[in-house]
């Protein structure tokens, strides 16, 4: 779970800091959830799940890919789509 709250983070170019004042969290109770030290109490994976805008088992590491919105559930239907495009040419 750690690396997913990181990668997340990483990702849309936020500092701890930066992630601790937009959801309310401690930037010490961030870092020792990223380097996991201490896991998140169910209201901290909500308010990380929601800022974020994925799911709870995404976040926990429960599901590989995150489904949670519409437009990832259509990227992906869509990538998969192309797959079997390019598996019916064989």
């Amino acid at each position: 779970m750690q690396n997913r709250i990181r990668d997340l983070r990483e990702d849309r170019d936020l500092r701890q800091s930066d992630l601790a004042e937009k959801t309310g969290i401690d930037q010490r109770t961030i870092s020792n959830y990223e380097t996991g030290k201490t896991s998140p109490d169910a209201y901290a994976l909500i308010k990380l799940a929601d800022f974020f805008g994925v799911s709870i088992d995404y976040l926990v590491g429960r599901v590989k890919y995150d489904y949670y919105t519409n437009e990832k559930k259509v990227q992906a239907i869509d990538r998969i789509q192309k797959q079997l495009e390019e598996l019916k040419k064989y």
